[in-house]
């Protein structure tokens, strides 16, 4: 299995490296960030491949390359729009539209409330033609006792989505 985890935006940036560090190393990951977050990532994290999301030449650019799923957490408005709209001006946005046009799962999770008119219409048109909206909402009933409980319900429901086995939270009884 290959994924694509991509973060845009600034807020909850921390969500998605950390989705990134707790995929099983058994499933081939590709990040796609900012420049300054890659330098410090590169340091940090080893099995994993680290794109310029300016570089729109890249393998998982491509629909033969084979990427699975992507998911993008945090996913800004702009980026939200972008997709909506077919724009695929850097990385993030070109693999974006590869899943769709391959018909791949793809999962964004907007970040922002509350979500203005333009911004619901934009996910009810990516809705509708399959892709994922899941914002990081929480939900009581497993009972999080800290922030890192809530971050791992939050990631384990999108590990859920994406097919990935995990034990990040307590499931409903």
């Amino acid at each position: 299995m290959k994924i694509v985890v991509a973060t845009s935006g600034a807020s909850g940036v921390n969500l998605g490296v950390k989705t990134l560090s707790l995929i099983p190393k058994d499933i081939e990951t590709h990040f796609i960030m900012t420049q300054n977050s890659k330098i410090v990532l590169e340091k940090e994290m080893d099995d994993v491949t680290v794109h310029n999301n300016e570089d729109i030449s890249a393998s998982i650019a491509s629909g033969s390359f084979g990427v699975d799923a992507m998911i993008i957490a945090p996913c800004s408005m702009n980026t939200l729009a972008k997709i909506a709209c077919g724009i695929s001006d850097n990385l993030i946005t070109r693999c974006a539209s590869v899943m769709i046009k391959e018909q791949k799962k793809l999962i964004l999770a907007p970040r922002e409330i509350p979500f203005s008119p333009i911004v619901l219409e934009n996910m009810h048109k990516l809705s509708m033609i399959g892709v994922v909206i899941a914002p990081p909402v929480m939900a009581y009933y497993s009972q999080q006792q800290t922030l890192e409980d809530m971050e791992d319900f939050i990631i384990g429901k999108w590990f859920d989505l994406l097919g990935i086995q995990n034990n990040l939270y307590k499931r409903w009884d």
